[in-house]
């Protein structure tokens, strides 16, 4: 985002007043701000942001040269901490040295600072004046005195929901206003996904001030936040390596899409499609993730097909069939390596298969088929007969489970083919033009009604079928 919207601009300008009259108060002369602890809580806060700035920190412990390090979105227990220890003004403070000192993925980098400052800096100041007013400094004991558990809890507890409900606010505020969208889009998800983090940085908040105001002292207040700090870090280092599968992803995608022009969009249908069978089929969060890459990779087999013979005009000869049926183990090969794929890879190589066993590239029937490639061969045909190409205009999203259906058991798995039913009944479907033309050409020829055939007239890709001579009621995909 290299413009910064008008709105957007307000809303920075607000925000930044707004933080500096709640830090103002900590600098006026007889405020009597407790500044050893503001300072060492400030340092602290930015020192967490060291390893995301500074390479060579990252890789000392262990981490990759490039790419962001946990920074203050992933690690908020200093901040809690200071809420729970500190008056309201002087806690905002503690939030300005690591807002500023993290790391900023895109332009423009200073805005995106200054309201990152002001973000926390209003929120650290909220959720400590909900801590003042619940007595929480009392409560967290002095010296040898012990905290008074359990009450303690409860004040912790509304410092850190508050402290949540604030930065969604705020978050939502934001993409609403730079990224030109609806209220309810904007903030749609934030703050659940925003609870369970901060309930569990609260915590370590809690422990952190505790051990501050014990005759320990600052120091003992480390060893909970350098374990909390180690376990941020690793799940920052898992987000940013599921970053980088979705990056190997995208470009094999995008290398199909640029050799075969024709089908462009239809591996990201198809994995969309797969996954809304696996939910209905109720499979786990791990394996609808495994059956969405399987259906997005499904014909990176493409990839070693020639070029002309995915783009070629009118039917394909039988050698060029035998060369598009090659693609299922182009695929596998390509993918073999990629361990996150798991079986994915699979799915990948069998999901030409058929139920009856007349598909290929091993002929494999019934359950011999695995189930992620079962899955997917029904979100690749309702997908190759949904949509409108460049040579063929997309059927109703009713006729294609109709013909779904009617091939269910000899070419299709019928429990996935009900799950399909069942997911597009509840969520529905959205069709698209993938051909590169504007406009598309009525095609060669009206489909034949389904009827007798010496095979199952089933969906299945255009080339292979187009290869054999005319096929009733069959989608016309490429590969």
């Amino acid at each position: 985002m290299m413009v910064v919207p008008r709105s957007a601009r307000v809303l920075i300008g607000c925000a930044l007043l707004a933080a500096a009259a709640s830090t103002l108060p900590a600098l006026l002369p007889g405020a009597h701000t407790p500044w050893r602890t503001v300072l060492l809580l400030a340092a602290l806060s930015a020192l967490c942001e060291l390893p995301a700035r500074h390479p060579r920190a990252a890789r000392a412990l262990g981490g990759p040269a490039e790419g962001p390090a946990p920074g203050p979105g992933s690690f908020f227990a200093v901040l809690l901490a200071a809420a729970l220890l500190l008056p309201p003004s002087a806690a905002a403070l503690t939030a300005l040295p690591g807002a500023l000192l993290a790391p900023v993925e895109r332009p423009p980098a200073a805005p995106r600072r200054a309201w990152r400052a002001a973000q926390l800096a209003l929120a650290v100041w909220a959720a400590a004046h909900v801590g003042q007013f619940l007595q929480c400094p009392g409560a967290l004991g002095r010296g040898p005195d012990t905290p008074d558990f359990p009450y303690v809890l409860l004040p912790t507890g509304a410092t850190a929901l508050t402290f949540c409900l604030v930065l969604t606010a705020l978050d939502g505020a934001i993409r609403a206003t730079a990224e030109q969208l609806p209220a309810r889009a904007a903030w749609r998800g934030l703050l659940g996904r925003s609870l369970a983090p901060h309930a569990v940085h609260g915590l370590a908040g809690l422990m952190t001030a505790v051990l501050w105001r014990s005759s320990y002292g600052p120091v003992a207040a480390l060893f909970v936040l350098l374990p909390m700090y180690i376990s941020c870090w690793g799940f920052a280092q898992y987000h940013r390596e599921r970053a980088a599968h979705q990056a190997t992803i995208r470009a094999l995608v995008q290398a199909v899409d640029i050799k075969d022009r024709y089908t462009r969009g239809h591996s990201e249908r198809v994995g969309r499609a797969s996954l809304l069978i696996a939910r209905e089929l109720g499979m786990d969060e791990p394996r609808l993730e495994v059956v969405r890459f399987a259906g997005i990779l499904h014909d990176v087999g493409k990839l070693g097909v020639p070029t002309r013979v995915l783009r070629k005009d009118g039917p394909l000869t039988p050698e060029e069939r035998r060369i598009i049926e090659l693609h299922p183990e182009y695929g596998h090969e390509m993918v073999r390596g990629i361990a996150f794929l798991g079986e994915a890879r699979t799915a990948i190589l069998h999901h030409h298969e058929r139920m009856d066993g007349s598909g290929y590239p091993y002929g494999l029937k019934g359950h011999q088929i695995p189930e992620y490639a079962r899955v997917v061969a029904v979100a690749d045909a309702f997908d190759a007969m949904t949509s409108t190409r460049s040579y063929s205009r997309a059927r109703p999203v009713g006729t294609a489970l109709a013909e779904l259906e009617r091939c269910a058991g000899s070419q299709f798995d019928p429990r996935m083919v009900a799950a399909l039913g069942r997911a597009l009944r509840r969520h529905g479907w959205q069709t698209e033009v993938t051909a590169d033309e504007t406009t598309v050409p009525a095609p060669r020829a009206p489909a034949a009604r389904p009827g007798p055939a010496p095979a199952p007239a089933a969906p299945a890709p255009g080339r292979e079928a187009r290869a054999a001579g005319p096929q009733p009621a069959r989608p016309q995909e490429r590969a």
